[in-house]
């Protein structure tokens, strides 16, 4: 028999009396709201604000909640607006002693602390509408079970920068999601999460709003801009993050569904009823979190997302697109769009056709229709500016596959045959296979695997704050790296072990150029921003230098002030030296001596110079006077061999491997790459600019010259194919330190090892410690262990060294 809403009343007050409690107000006020309801004929739903219950008011209410399944409540809300005292562990009770009937849960700031919300990502809940709106947590990995739910609203979660990989593995249900006014930025990383999403077909990372010369039109629920609708309501709903202290109309059941304001997920009960089932089915997720000390309020609404209109999309086989969309076409050439709360990933370049491509079932991205012309647009974008894998490869393949097609020679006419023939690189290259199983990794670790350097155990650590490194040219498990303390350390990055440490000794300060020698591997080149130089033999300094500051085995060059960077010739017979100043310096290093100061060869201080790699004589300058420069020391270089320039200042100049190319790296993602032999453009990189005079970016080859790797101050690190341009991946850096921002302050392709990498990530703010990290992008971050989740510590930016 069913229980009416007067009879839990009774039991609830009952159960108060039985407690020794008084019944709390909110909760009659609620009983009393849903037997109006019902007798309306309205869907009979029990709100509860959370805020309005202490921990003493639990007991009785999970008593009523025991009674919800075989009474005429049909639907229970569950709602934290603001403060709360009601203790996280009876909060997270009493949503789940409501179980089937929960149909909204809107947190909107969490109190209650990382296990309140630790506890929800990884147990679920049974709700139907999720609004997690907080500055709490920053990765996102739901694993618990969200059997029901059709909408998750993360806007204004404004320390949220990505998803983990396990992230969204249990949501069939899922068809709504937004992010407004997040953190997010990785194209990539966030396509691999929502993927897992079979039934998304609504997603926003900003939302689009019409205006026109004569002022602001919001779009209405049915795609027209209402020109009756009362803006009056506008000026009280906060577009710009400010704090929201009245609801009321908002929350409204009464207020019109044809006014855009509505919020989305203030959803109509037949819609609930009727239109979510029909939908798929479970859900599953959960979430690693940071918190910081910001606790803010906000309120968002999204034109065409009231769920009083049924979700209908454009026939595919039509070209009109007005049938049945959130939005009419745009028949007014003055209507303008204007973008709000958009979070960094729509920033990025082609983001919108990126995500059109990359998920086929989605039918309104930030509440703009996905129309048939959109993604045609959209997969012709995305075959031109991105590689799905690389090497040309355009079908993922597994490892197994690609070992016993090699072992049994299986496969070969499919292969060749004319349906795959562009589908592959040639079979007949000797790399073939090697880039095959490459292709095939790469495609199955969309989270590349992140480790940060440790040498914690060693009686040497104390600390290092590394300034730059660099990988030994011939032995695939040294790394040398400088700090800001002068220190020059070689260790083992295979094991992180310590080779060989050589303290400062009050000589140098910041280390800034380090270069290997070729011939003689044992010995390298380090050089300090005071204009200190030293030529060291690892194999004469020992591993724990002692209190007596002898000289072991180092030779020291004239000084060159204001040092930025240094590099070896490959002869080892000579090297240069370059800094803030318009000289360089050319030194011997059979005899020790400087040979010669070539000056004013730029306009500006010249930041980086390279020898080639295999012409002893060539050598390039790079300079923020926006020119880089070729050389030839056979030449008595007065006259450069040619001059190619960017638009902004240049930042770096290398060499490929095979000396065919050079690559210049100007500030702001400026890219380019230019014939060695006569200084022809071959390739602008096509990486969009942030407008920050400060986003020095830094480039480097990696995979021998197929790939250059590129790094700037406060973005990701971009991989693109060397010859296409074509983007590969971004690698997203992040740090725990919410408020500060990371940083590529160096970078270097592992040259014994395809697809590897290291960083040099630092924190913008004084005081900073800086982190090498390895990246290997064939492996997944799943294999890390979960101590390898790296927490920089707020590198001052001391240079332009590279």
């Amino acid at each position: 028999m069913t229980i009416d809403i007067q009879t839990l009343e009774d039991r609830y007050v009952d159960s108060c009396r039985r407690q020794g409690v008084l019944a709390n107000s909110s909760i009659l006020s609620s009983l009393f709201k849903a037997e109006v309801k019902k007798s309306n004929h309205e869907l009979c739903k029990l709100e509860i604000l959370i805020d309005d219950l202490k921990d003493v008011d639990i007991a009785p209410l999970l008593d009523l909640c025991m009674n919800f399944d075989a009474s005429e409540i049909e639907a229970v809300d569950v709602r934290n607006e603001s403060s709360c005292v009601l203790n996280g562990e009876h909060a997270l009770s009493l949503m789940r002693a409501v179980n089937k009937k929960l149909r909204v849960v809107h947190l909107q700031d969490l109190l209650h602390g990382k296990d309140f919300l630790r506890d929800i990502s990884q147990r679920g809940l049974a709700c139907q509408v999720l609004t997690l709106r907080c500055s709490c947590f920053r990765k996102l990995n739901l694993t618990g079970k969200f059997m029901h739910m059709h909408t998750l609203n993360l806007d204004f979660s404004t320390s949220l920068t990505s998803f983990q990989e396990e992230c969204f593995n249990c949501m069939p249900k899922l068809m709504r999601l937004s992010m407004c006014d997040t953190r997010i930025t990785n194209l990539w990383t966030t396509v691999a999460a929502l993927s897992k999403l079979p039934s998304l077909v609504e997603l926003r990372f900003q939302y689009w709003q019409y205006c026109n010369d004569a002022g602001t039109s919001f779009t209405s629920c049915s795609g027209k801009s209402d020109d009756t609708a009362d803006f009056s309501l506008l000026d009280r709903i906060p577009f710009i993050v400010e704090p929201l202290t009245n609801t009321t109309e908002l929350t409204d059941p009464n207020f019109s569904a044809e006014d855009p304001l509505r919020n989305f997920y203030s959803l109509d009960e037949e819609v609930i009823n009727h239109d979510v089932q029909s939908m798929a089915e479970d859900s599953s997720d959960d979430s690693e979190v940071d918190f910081t000390s910001r606790h803010h309020r906000y309120w968002l609404s999204f034109p065409g997302w009231s769920a009083e209109v049924p979700l209908l999309y454009e026939n595919e086989d039509e070209e009109d697109s007005s049938q049945g969309t959130f939005m009419e076409p745009i028949t007014d050439v003055s209507m303008k769009y204007m973008s709000r709360h958009a979070s960094p990933i729509c920033y990025e370049k082609h983001y919108r056709e990126f995500m059109i491509a990359s998920l086929p079932n989605l039918k309104n991205l930030d509440n703009m229709p996905i129309r048939k012309i959109d993604k045609e647009r959209a997969t012709g974008i995305f075959s031109q500016y991105f590689e799905y894998l690389p090497y040309k490869w355009k079908h993922k393949e597994s490892v197994v596959s690609i070992l016993q097609k090699r072992e049994i020679k299986s496969g070969q006419n499919k292969v060749h045959s004319s349906k795959n023939r562009t589908s592959y690189p040639s079979r007949q290259s000797q790399y073939f296979y090697t880039r095959s199983l490459s292709a095939a990794k790469l495609g199955s670790s969309t989270w590349p695997f992140l480790h940060p350097l440790s040498l914690i155990g060693s009686e040497l650590d104390k600390g290092f704050h590394p300034r730059q490194f660099e990988y030994h040219p011939s032995d695939s498990s040294l790394m040398v790296f400088g700090t800001l303390d002068g220190e020059v350390v070689v260790i083992n990055h295979e094991n992180e072990h310590i080779v060989s440490y050589i303290p400062s000794l009050g000589a140098m300060n910041s280390v800034l150029g380090l270069c290997w020698l070729k011939k003689y591997p044992s010995k390298l080149i380090a050089g300090s921003d005071n204009g200190s130089l030293k030529l060291y033999d690892i194999h004469h300094i020992p591993r724990k230098v002692t209190g007596i500051h002898g000289n072991f085995g180092w030779v020291t060059f004239d000084e060159f002030d204001q040092l930025t960077s240094v590099h070896v010739n490959s002869t080892d017979e000579l090297f240069l030296a370059s800094g803030y100043s318009r000289n360089v310096a050319l030194y011997d290093i059979n005899s020790g001596k400087r040979l010669q100061v070539f000056t004013d060869m730029h306009r500006g201080h010249i930041n980086v110079v390279k020898f080639a790699n295999h012409s002893p004589s060539i050598f390039a300058t790079s300079s923020f006077d926006h020119d880089v420069k070729m050389w030839d020391l056979r030449q008595k270089p007065i006259h450069p061999c040619f001059t190619v320039s960017s638009s902004r200042g240049n930042v770096m100049v290398c060499f490929s491997p095979d000396d065919q190319y050079i690559l210049a790296s100007a500030v702001d993602n400026e890219v380019r790459q230019y014939l060695a032999v006569d200084g022809r453009l071959h390739l602008v990189f096509d990486i969009a600019p942030t407008e920050s005079s400060q986003n020095y970016t830094r480039s480097y080859y990696m995979n021998g010259r197929d790939y250059i790797i590129s790094g700037s101050c406060d973005e990701h690190v971009r991989i693109c194919c060397a010859q296409t341009g074509r983007r590969l991946r971004d690698i997203s850096l992040e740090g725990r330190n919410l408020g500060s921002s990371v940083f590529v302050q160096s970078l270097r392709g592992d040259p014994f090892r395809d697809f590897n990498l290291s960083v040099l990530a630092a924190y913008m703010r004084p005081g900073s410690k800086s982190k090498i990290v390895k990246i290997n992008l064939l492996a997944s971050s799943g294999h890390a262990n979960k101590d390898d989740s790296f927490d920089l510590h707020p590198c001052p930016f001391h240079s332009m060294g590279a």
